[in-house]
């Protein structure tokens, strides 16, 4: 099972976004029959099958074994990974192409959508994919961001002229900054 299955086209994005099918390929994270899914979700091993038909024509599912149950021979599905990530160009952009500024929600998103697509391109059976990921929180006061953001921007700046040459791995480096809503408790 893989960790993540990046889904870019219309109709896995159709088969998967049906609650029931959803409720379905939850059940199959472990190996299952329909039968035995049908019992967790008190439905009927027909309408189970058709939903994990569905699912694995999609190749959202796979069947991983048969066993013979009375006879007759039953099969095992199981999920194809653990959690499967929807491509924003699914949905298109919707109206014109405007120049973004770099302090924009729209250029963030933007740049969101091409990380993303990078990400799901990379090679997963490669033995290794050099790469990090830092997450943290940084507060700063109002009357300081400008000087914060320009203290950044000249941080990377230097980072890009230091190791920007033409020798070795090319990386890609993005570096976000938003305004995160505090949880209200």
């Amino acid at each position: 099972m893989r960790e993540v299955l990046y889904l870019d086209q219309i109709e896995q994005a159709e088969t998967l976004l049906k609650p029931q099918r959803i409720e379905v390929l939850r059940q199959l994270a472990e190996p299952r029959s329909c039968t035995e899914v049908a019992i967790r979700l008190d439905q009927t091993p027909q309408r189970v099958y058709y939903h994990v038909k569905r699912l694995v024509d999609a190749g959202l599912a796979t069947l991983v074994s048969e066993r013979r149950v009375r006879g007759i021979a039953e099969g095992v599905y199981q999920a194809t990974a653990r959690s499967y990530w929807l491509s924003p160009r699914l949905v298109g952009k919707v109206g014109l192409a405007r120049p973004r500024d770099e302090l924009s929600l729209g250029y963030l998103l933007d740049l969101m959508e091409d990380v993303q697509a990078d990400i799901a391109a990379l090679d997963r059976t490669a033995p290794e994919l050099p790469s990090i990921g830092v997450s943290g929180a940084i507060r700063v006061e109002p009357e300081r961001r400008q000087e914060f953001l320009a203290d950044l921007q000249n941080t990377l700046r230097e980072l890009f002229t230091r190791y920007g040459g033409a020798e070795g791995d090319a990386f890609k480096l993005v570096v976000a900054c938003y305004p995160k809503e505090e949880p209200h408790g």
